[in-house]
């Protein structure tokens, strides 16, 4: 039991590490070899796990042979548009100019009802208000509405606001997060004085305080019910 779970902990420890070394991208915003390379590299690590008679190097050694290809296909992909499309394919252009393309739909077995769906997602329920709308190759919509449709921008109305600042967390569940406090000069003196503004005796009562996006700082206690 014991020899189990110390192989299961390696395996795992092996597996997060091959996925942080893949990069950052969510399950939604995976190319096809991508996903791919993740399904087998799942498989891989479960099956030395579920049979110990199995070493444990039969495991590990396909996840890092997988890892090696993943980065090769990554790196080339990068280097050659010719080679991006062959592996990734291209977007396709499901809705050109209002009018939805039927050959396309056809040729890459998305269905009208599909399309529908994916616009509804994407806030947009109604099909005439699209211009373009572009299945990417990560099998994400990508829509452009018509210019009638289109939201104002404060631009469009010459309001010029000031450019929005990086919200910065003060505290997390009740932890002081003093590098940040370091960052913004606030001193754990005057971050009492803020709290006590929102009904907050101390630090270890915060569930959260922030500095926003326009440095306005924002608190909330813990539920003490």
């Amino acid at each position: 039991m014991l020899i189990t779970i110390i192989r299961t902990i390696i395996l795992y420890i092996m597996v997060v590490f091959v996925m942080r070394l893949m990069g950052k991208r969510q399950i939604g915003e995976l190319q096809p070899f991508e996903f791919v390379v993740t399904l087998m590299i799942a498989d891989l690590a479960a099956v030395p796990m579920e049979d110990s008679g199995i070493p444990l190097l039969k495991g590990i050694i396909p996840i890092i042979i997988l890892l090696a290809a993943q980065i090769f296909i990554s790196y080339f992909s990068m280097r050659s548009q010719t080679f991006r499309q062959i592996v990734c394919g291209s977007p396709s252009i499901l809705i050109s100019k209002g009018k939805i393309m039927e050959n396309e739909l056809h040729e890459i077995r998305y269905s009208i009802n599909d399309l529908v769906e994916q616009l509804r997602l994407k806030g947009y329920p109604n099909i005439n208000e699209i211009e373009y709308a572009i299945l990417e190759t990560n099998g994400e919509l990508s829509v452009i509405p018509k210019a009638r449709v289109e939201e104002v921008k404060l631009k469009d109305i010459n309001i010029f606001p000031s450019e929005p600042r990086m919200p910065i967390t003060l505290i997390i569940d009740g932890k002081l997060q003093r590098d940040n406090l370091a960052k913004v000069n606030i001193t754990k003196e005057s971050l009492q004085q803020k709290l006590i503004k929102f009904n907050i005796k101390k630090p270890e009562e915060t569930l959260v305080a922030i500095l926003d996006t326009e440095g306005n700082f924002y608190a909330q206690p813990k539920n003490t019910a």
